[in-house]
């Protein structure tokens, strides 16, 4: 189950209420020397002026008397000798040492005396002792994320936990705000959210769409990148939030499925999102598709795809990077941080990785694909092939993303017999189990199911019970289907896919337009199933 982690600092400081009243008093002390400095500032300004208006009365009657003094230094003043005319009139100038320098300069203009007067380096000193009165932007920050993605109780936990926020009105407003946005959210319940999933995504349609045989199957159950990013921007524009699958439901202490609630603002609709075979099979080799999932120097999760020169570039080419830098760009398309599902099966390894034990065995019945591609690498590893993929599922896991089974060798469940699902059960979880931390969540290969109708039951369901999963999903684009007991859960899913598109589009127009998004690329018309 999908855990909240705390975002809290650890590294908070504290502030006592000794410490508070120590920051309220420098500044009532700052404050009040400041406007003794500008009342010493007004008195020395003033009495300059005063002083100046007299020497210049008594120069005036000077001139009247006509003053030897006076007219000699009017002759000197032609002839603009500073250093005699400095000498003749230093009687009359005014001692004004006993005035600080600091007084001495001009009043700042349109100021009054009862107004203070701050110096840009002391005023700048002032606010960051007042910013110490106020929540930390960092606790801000985590809370606006936090409330961005509909966390709103998390949010208002951080703001409540620093320990400013009691001295601060405008965190104290926005927390008001926040609780506000909270009370106007509608409550959704399992039975109203659709699911909508994805095969791995097309880079180069003139690859995958080449006249091969596999072309046909590519048109059917693919979807380009820019089929995808438009199908996303639309559903994101008409309100789609991604929630995650343990949001509808999850197992309380006694083991048993209870319902959950989603709580989303007006306007706002809940969606589960997955991807079937995240495995980038060696089939699909020159294609136009990615090769595998990495992490890049940033810590962002990319993909690796071989260009037809045989040169690797590391970008966003299949849906998890192309939905992590989306929610970048729009945290509030996702809920509380949930991403999607994905679902692999183990017979070629997962995320691109060649984790499966039959690399290192090689059984008598292992197939070409997978013996060209040792021989092309014969400094395989596998552990080493394991390591590389877990770092990759932990990277994953921290960004919001869920790991189902899709059966280990991608199994019709419903027409293979008891005992041949028990032994690629068995196959799964020894092979992909460890590397994913395990799953009690398995999605159908085929669009398969257990049963028609009704609740599961049957002795293929009593195995995968007893195997741990606990939430089942199917296909079915006609209806959003979800059936929980207090066993199970069991939704169906819609998938966004060239065939989809093309014979049923108006089982989508919910989302997307189909029209508008359907990629001009594609053959037509696309092949039927069967």
């Amino acid at each position: 189950m999908k855990e909240e982690q705390s975002m809290y600092s650890e590294d908070q400081e504290d502030f006592s209420e000794d410490e508070l009243s120590y920051y309220m008093e420098l500044r009532k002390r700052r404050s009040q020397d400041h406007r003794k400095r500008r009342k010493r500032v007004g008195l020395a300004f003033f009495t300059v002026l005063l002083l100046a208006c007299m020497g210049g009365a008594f120069q005036f009657a000077w001139m009247r008397a006509g003053d030897p003094a006076l007219e000699t230094e009017e002759t000197l003043a032609g002839t603009g000798d500073s250093s005699v005319k400095n000498e003749v009139s230093g009687d009359m100038q005014m001692d004004l040492g006993d005035i600080p320098e600091e007084d001495t300069k001009e009043a700042p203009e349109g100021v009054y005396e009862d107004e203070i007067v701050i110096p840009d380096e002391e005023e700048s000193q002032i606010t960051e002792e007042a910013s110490l009165l106020a929540v930390s932007a960092e606790t801000l920050e985590r809370a606006e994320i936090f409330a961005s993605q509909y966390n709103y109780d998390q949010a208002l936990a951080v703001l409540k936990a620093d320990p400013l926020f009691e001295n601060d009105p405008s965190a104290q407003t926005r927390a008001e705000e926040i609780r506000q946005e909270k009370d106007s959210c509608q409550v959704w319940t399992p039975e109203q959210v659709t699911h909508v999933f994805y095969h791995t995504l097309i880079k180069d349609p003139s690859l995958a769409f080449d006249g091969d045989n596999r072309e046909a199957g590519y048109n059917q159950y693919m979807t380009t990148i820019d089929e995808f990013n438009q199908i996303t921007q639309s559903m994101y524009s008409k309100g789609y939030v991604m929630v995650s699958i343990y949001d509808l439901a999850s197992i309380d202490e006694n083991g048993n499925m209870v319902p959950g609630e989603i709580l989303l603002p007006p306007g706002k609709i809940p969606f589960v999102l997955s991807q079937d075979d995240v495995c980038y099979y060696h089939y699909m080799d020159g294609d136009g598709m990615a090769t595998k999932l990495v992490v890049d120097e940033e810590g962002k999760i990319r993909n690796t795809y071989t260009e037809t020169d045989g040169s690797i570039s590391v970008g966003d080419y299949d849906m998890v990077p192309l939905i992590d830098r989306f929610v970048e760009a729009h945290p509030d398309f996702s809920y509380r941080g949930a991403k999607g599902i994905i679902a692999l099966t183990g017979y070629n390894g997962i995320l691109g990785y060649r984790t499966d034990i039959s690399y290192q065995t090689k059984p008598d019945d292992m197939d070409e694909a997978k013996r060209n591609w040792l021989a092309s690498h014969p400094d395989f590893d596998l552990e080493s092939e394991r390591e590389e993929a877990k770092k990759i599922v932990e990277a994953m896991k921290a960004e919001g993303w869920l790991f189902s089974s899709h059966t280990w060798g991608h199994l019709n469940v419903g027409e293979v017999s008891l005992e041949r699902l028990q032994a690629d059960t068995e196959r799964f979880q020894e092979n992909v189990d460890p590397l994913i931390g395990g799953t009690d969540i398995i999605i159908f290969a085929f669009g398969t199911d257990l049963s028609d109708s009704g609740e599961y039951s049957g002795e293929k369901f009593e195995y995968l019970m007893g195997r741990g999963y606990r939430y089942y999903c199917n296909v079915d684009a006609t209806e959003i289907f979800v059936q929980l007991t207090d066993r199970y859960l069991r939704m169906s899913r819609k998938n966004l896919d060239g065939y989809r598109m093309y014979y049923n589009p108006e089982l989508l127009t919910d989302l997307f337009d189909p029209d508008e998004v359907f990629d001009s690329s594609r053959p037509t018309p696309v092949p039927p199933m069967g």
